[in-house]
């Protein structure tokens, strides 16, 4: 598996440099995961939907395997960051192919590649946002292009119910993570960084209690463009969620070591995202007051004497942007089959009806009350969801890439405004798989009519393949539609 920071939309400079990679170590890479800026830009409208300064709106290359121009030569899992084609993420909110080979595990999500787990969180934090629903609708004014990938309460709430996972990724890095590695090798190559960890906000309180929660064998991230090794041990024994911090990481013999000669590069807009105020963390505390943590359902139970219980540990490391000569990328050594996870998938089912896509967050369920609900479409969903001959569900059997948006050169009309929003076959197939409605992007003509969206009858039909809705504000647009 290797591992990429932000992404940028270097896709052609990443898998060029896996391939060199192979070829000098004579090993095979099934796996690319990337942390986020994944800029998945179809076209110039798209572009407007992205929150960066003018001079970043570059298309880059990912328009190229959107079109079927070239295809990604390795699986690629990807999340989303603070500087992504949001209008497009959101097509796919659930996950979904965002070009062939090439998938988005959705604002929050969770998947299995030949049975290893991975997870992921999109998005920055931002306290004021992470309260609130979805609210965000094309075309975006300047506060809710930013708003819209901002972590939500929701999100992380669905992922701390997940039994356990080996692999996390996540954009942001979790809050206070600076303080379980060399933190003054990190001040003196990041000098910017010192004014955070003074006042206790650099990072994301939400993610670090993910990490206690879950307690991932690997956590990567990116966002702030410094990598960075980190150990958090988790202490042995039920219920407790301390942590402390490890000896200096040892040296992993498979790493590729890229040497960072450019230490002083300027910091852009993905250090952090102006004009918004920061969250309320204060410093210097065990745990911070705005973490959500899982209470322990089960009793106590002493240990016998030694010897103790191991304890388990995550290791942290976060990755620079794809630049020569900078550490941003990580190697661990039939193609690799992506399954989904049946417990992920029945989180989602019960967490469903609070899917908020309007400002206001309904109140949630307690931690006993979410887990029996989990417990219960779980059920439903092994006697529902159709799996192969190993018990796996395939990602490929309910969902195919297709093309909603046009490529470059296509868009019609004004290429510098906002696109209209699509309807995203791939949502509809998921929702239908799951039985629950489409809140997301359902189709202009049946939202109109208010009548139920991706709902299916309980035999949980397989899909096929769909044209793609397209429209804004009920008006149907021209759109581009591939597939089989």
């Amino acid at each position: 598996i290797a591992v990429e920071g932000c992404c940028h939309g270097e896709l052609d400079a990443i898998y060029s440099h896996i391939a060199q990679l192979e070829t000098r170590n004579n090993y095979k890479v099934d796996a690319l995961l990337i942390c986020g800026d994944f800029q998945a830009v179809r076209n110039h409208q798209d572009l407007q939907c992205m929150s960066v300064p003018a001079k970043y709106r570059q298309l880059q290359h990912f328009y190229k395997y959107y079109t079927g121009e070239k295809k990604a030569p390795i699986l690629t899992l990807v999340i989303g960051g603070n500087h992504e084609a949001s209008n497009y993420m959101w097509e796919l909110y659930h996950g979904g192919w965002l070009a062939p080979n090439i998938y988005f595990l959705g604002h929050a999500g969770s998947v299995r590649v030949n049975g290893v787990s991975i997870a992921g969180a999109s998005g920055i934090f931002k306290a004021h946002d992470f309260r609130l629903g979805h609210y965000e609708k094309v075309p975006y004014d300047a506060g809710a292009m930013r708003s819209i990938y901002h972590i939500r309460e929701y999100s992380v709430r669905k992922l701390s119910l997940l039994s356990s996972n080996r692999i996390f990724l996540s954009h942001d890095w979790p809050q206070s993570i600076e303080q379980y590695g060399n933190l003054s090798d990190l001040l003196h190559r990041k000098t910017f960084l010192r004014g955070d960890i003074e006042k206790g906000v650099l990072g994301s309180p939400p993610l670090m209690g993910l990490l206690r929660t879950l307690k991932p064998e690997w956590w990567f991230a990116a966002h702030l463009h410094a990598r960075y090794e980190a150990t958090v041990v988790h202490e042995a024994g039920p219920g407790l969620q301390a942590a402390q911090a490890a000896p200096a990481p040892v040296t992993n013999p498979d790493e590729i070591r890229i040497e960072d000669e450019d230490e002083d590069e300027n910091v852009d807009a993905q250090a952090g995202d102006p004009g918004a105020p920061p969250p309320p963390v204060r410093a210097a505390e065990n745990r911070n007051p705005d973490e959500i943590l899982m209470e322990d359902e089960e009793e106590e139970v002493e240990m016998p004497p030694p010897p103790p219980p191991p304890a388990s540990e995550t290791k942290f490391l976060a990755l620079d942007k794809c630049l020569p000569r900078r550490q941003f990328l990580e190697n661990e050594n039939p193609g690799p089959t992506l399954t989904f996870d049946p417990e992920w998938l029945a989180i989602t089912r019960a967490f469903h009806p609070w899917l908020s896509t309007t400002r206001h967050q309904p109140a949630f369920p307690d931690e006993a009350e979410a887990r029996a609900l989990v417990a219960k479409e779980l059920e439903w969903v092994r006697a529902n969801v159709p799996k192969n001959e190993r018990g796996e569900i395939l990602v490929r059997e309910w969902q195919s890439f297709v093309m909603t948006a046009p490529g470059p050169g296509m868009e019609g009309g004004d290429k510098f405004r906002q696109p209209p929003w699509y309807t995203n076959p791939q949502t509809e197939a998921f929702c239908r798989m799951l039985d629950i409605p489409n809140k997301i992007n359902p189709p202009p003509t049946v939202r109109a009519a208010g009548t139920g969206i991706g709902k299916s009858n309980s035999n949980a039909q397989r899909p096929q393949p769909q044209a793609a809705a397209s429209g804004d504000g009920g008006e149907h647009a021209d759109a581009v539609v591939v597939g089989k």
